[in-house]
């Protein structure tokens, strides 16, 4: 079998070439037998010598005829031309960008062809019996190749680019390196032969003609004269001949800042101003020493390098590190100092060492400061006082002499006071003209030790303006607190003590505090030192002991005894103090634990029922109810009844001790106002309106005068006598003489009628022995009819 090919014209050079090659190749290529042969043939038949050959078939891409391309022709030795043989053709692109006619076996392209999107085709034919379908030849495989045309110009895939180089970069310096690719086959002929070149941007840059690499051509470019730069790049295959397809594209490229210029202040002399009562770290003023540069390059460090304004203000960077801000180190005050000088230097904080001839990198200025008055509050010798003061000051005691001051030139005049949030109890005053503090009030250290005290200062001309200063007051310690016991004490001896034996420690509290530390003497009242049943014994330590000097005590003798203590402190001046100590005598176990501190001690149970508790409160009602029935039947039973006028009159004694005035003297003193109140008869006139009744004056304690010749007169006389020298030596009684009023006896009166007047028997026929049961009160009275009991218990 011989192959055919039938080509266009315009490859008929490429003809001749192929066919030459061909015949140098092996012209044998075996197929695969169909499965059918392979199963019935014998191992004994040999192999059979192909009827049918072909070779590669090669075609030019990108045809644009109008008619299918024809790509060659299979033909079998087998086929006689009677239309019997039918071929087939499989593989890649089989029926859809191929066709074969299956009667002549014609190869045809019906798709454009392009070597970019597919090199070559893998195709399969065979020749088959038209009617039966049986193979006439085997399987074959051959190829298709696309011829490449140069129909494809260079690209460059990543474009437009971004590049940048330093400025003043010399000759030669790299910028960017660029490739442009062409789809053509690159192993023919010279369609993929890509030449560079450089269309736009001479002559600062330049391009390899080869290598693509984009270099700087021009010397000393600056970029503060221009930053940016676009450079056209063209890529040409051919090898850039006439004919060549060409692509370009653009690069941006900006120079990158370099340190390469000075910084320099826009002005030799800046002035600026601020008032005096700008407080520290206020901004005065910014001054810029501009730089060409940009980004670190530009960045600026500022310093104060002299002036006699070093001191008093400060100059820093900004955020930005561009410029210097300028700000008070120290308090300004215009009367002192008006004005300031600054020589300030800015200078670039980064160097680049390849341009350090182009230096120095810094500049100088002058910054004039100038300092505005302003009306400025009064101003105090000293920020707070601190003052100590004992506590019995006397009031009006000047405690300190403040000072303000108009610190402004017009030196106005200053006026003091006291803000009352700061002494609001005003124990202070401060004089409104000279600044004296003084006290107006006593005080007391123990109630407020410490007084913190605000004093302002005003301008008379103008009150907005005003200043403050604390005076702090430590009130000292002055002895003027007796000590007393820690706390009410009540202690207990038991029935089973001894001579000897301690039965209570007690201590005093003193809320003075000296500074040595306190330190207290206890003794026995005086008249309590001598007592049979208790001693005292100071310890020397702040405490003291109580003893017993006896044993044998009873709660039926005395239940309960009082000891009066004596406490004073050792500071001058000395003050000193009584407390009563309460002893009960208790009954005790062996252990010395107290066991009752009643005579008749009893206990009720736990817990008592509803009915249980109504009984008993009944029972105390009934009870109480009787010992009223019965106090009130004593009561008419003992109470005296008045007589007649007669015997009222009869029994109206008057006494002289000299010669008197006649009637006027019976007037004097009328009796019956001692033993019946409600029968004195006062005349409105005479009336005194200053004198009450002295209700409790029968509890005092009166010395009784003794009067000689006992009788019922005898002892009102001595009566009367006493209660007149108790207000003679009374210094609170009134300076005149007036009309004493004692308290009412008989009706009224829990005693009742004492007087023997009007009573039906002597003073031998009545019994006053219920005065005892009266307690304390009746105890004088009781003395004066004989039945004062003469074995009383001690106190203590």
């Amino acid at each position: 079998m011989g192959a055919r090919l039938h080509l266009p014209a315009v490859a008929s050079t490429l003809l001749a070439v192929a066919l030459g090659i061909l015949t140098l190749l092996p012209h044998i290529a075996l197929g695969k037998p169909t499965e059918e042969e392979s199963a019935g043939s014998s191992p004994l038949l040999q192999r059979a010598k192909r009827s049918w050959v072909w070779n590669q078939f090669f075609v030019l891409e990108e045809y644009t005829g109008l008619e299918p391309l024809y790509i060659g022709k299979l033909h079998s030795d087998m086929d006689k031309g009677d239309g019997s043989i039918k071929y087939i053709l499989m593989g890649e692109g089989a029926g859809t960008t191929f066709t074969i006619d299956d009667s002549t076996g014609d190869i045809h392209a019906i798709q454009r062809l392009d070597r970019e999107v597919r090199a070559q085709y893998v195709l399969r034919a065979q020749a088959r019996n038209r009617l039966t379908d049986r193979p006439l030849e085997p399987e074959s495989q051959f190829i298709v190749k696309i011829q490449d045309i140069n129909d494809n110009e260079p690209r460059f895939l990543d474009g437009p680019y971004q590049a940048s180089v330093p400025e003043m970069s010399n000759i030669g310096t790299s910028v960017i390196q660029l490739t442009a690719t062409d789809a053509d086959d690159p192993t023919y002929g010279n369609s993929a032969r890509v030449v560079y070149s450089i269309l736009e941007g001479q002559p600062y840059f330049s391009v390899d003609a080869k290598t693509g690499m984009v270099r700087v051509s021009l010397a000393d470019m600056d970029r503060e004269t221009r930053e940016n730069y676009t450079v056209v790049i063209q890529a040409k295959d051919m090898g850039g001949q006439l004919g060549g397809l060409a692509g370009t594209t653009t690069i941006n490229i900006t120079l990158s800042d370099v340190n390469d210029n000075p910084p320099m202040f826009d002005q030799r002399l800046y002035q600026m101003s601020i008032p005096e009562s700008a407080s520290v770290g206020s901004v005065v003023g910014r001054i810029w020493a501009k730089d060409r540069d940009i980004g670190v390059n530009a960045e600026m460090k500022y310093s104060i390098i002299d002036g006699d304004g070093r001191d008093t203000f400060d100059i820093s960077t900004d955020p930005t590190n561009l410029f210097g801000i300028i700000t008070v180190k120290k308090p300004l005050d215009f009367e002192g100092k008006p004005s300031y000088t600054l020589k300030v230097e800015g200078a670039n904080t980064n160097l680049d060492p390849a341009f350090r001839h182009r230096g120095p990198f810094k500049d100088v200025t002058i910054v004039h400061v100038s300092v505005e008055d302003v009306d400025e509050p009064p101003l105090f010798d000293s920020p707070a006082y601190y003052i100590e003061l004992p506590e019995d000051a006397e009031i009006g005691t000047v405690v300190k002499m403040v000072s303000a001051r108009d610190p402004d030139a017009a030196n106005n005049t200053v006026r003091y006071s006291i803000e009352r949030s700061s002494d609001p109890e005003k124990y202070f005053y401060i004089e409104i003209t000279s600044g004296s503090l003084m006290t107006v009030r006593s005080l007391d250290r123990e109630k407020i030790g410490w007084h913190n005290i605000t004093v302002l200062a005003m301008e008379m001309n103008n009150p907005t303006q005003i200043a403050s200063s604390s005076v702090v007051v430590k009130i000292l310690d002055v002895n003027d607190n007796p000590p007393s016991l820690t706390h009410y004490l009540e202690a207990y001896v038991c029935e089973n003590a001894k001579a000897g034996q301690l039965i209570q420690t007690v201590t005093a509290l003193d809320s003075d505090e000296p500074l040595g530390g306190q330190h207290f003497y206890y003794s026995l009242t005086p008249e309590a030192a001598n007592n049979p049943n208790f001693t005292l014994r100071d310890n020397q330590d702040n405490t003291a002991w109580i003893l017993t000097r006896r044993g044998g005590w009873s709660q039926q003798d005395q239940t309960v005894f009082y000891l009066p203590i004596s406490i004073s402190d050792g500071e001058q001046p000395v003050q000193t103090s009584t407390s009563t100590l309460t002893i009960r005598v208790c009954s005790c176990d062996h252990e010395g634990n107290v066991m009752s501190c009643n005579a008749e001690a009893y206990s009720l149970p736990a817990s008592l029922s509803r009915g249980a508790l109504i009984a008993i409160l009944a029972c105390i009602f009934v009870l109480l109810v009787m010992i009223l029935l019965m106090l009130s039947l004593r009561t008419h039973r003992k109470k005296p009844y008045l007589c007649d006028e007669e015997e009222n009159v009869h029994e109206n004694i008057v006494r002289y001790d000299d010669e008197g005035g006649g009637e006027e003297d019976t007037e004097a003193f009328d009796i019956a106002a001692m033993w019946n109140p409600r029968e004195a008869h006062h005349h409105l006139g005479k009336m005194r309106q200053d004198m009450l009744p002295e209700i409790e004056s029968l509890s005092r304690y009166v010395p009784q005068a003794c009067v000689m010749g006992g009788g019922g007169d005898s002892n009102v006389h001595g009566y009367v006598l006493a209660k007149l020298l108790e207000a003679d030596v009374d210094p609170c009684a009134p300076p005149y003489d007036s009309l004493q009023t004692y308290a009412y006896e008989g009706e009224g009166s829990i005693a009742e009628s004492l007087s023997s007047l009007q009573s039906g028997t002597s003073n031998t026929d009545h019994e006053y022995d219920y005065l005892n049961d009266w307690g304390p009160r009746f105890k004088k009275l009781a003395e004066m009819y004989g039945v004062l009991e003469t074995n009383n218990p001690p106190m203590w």
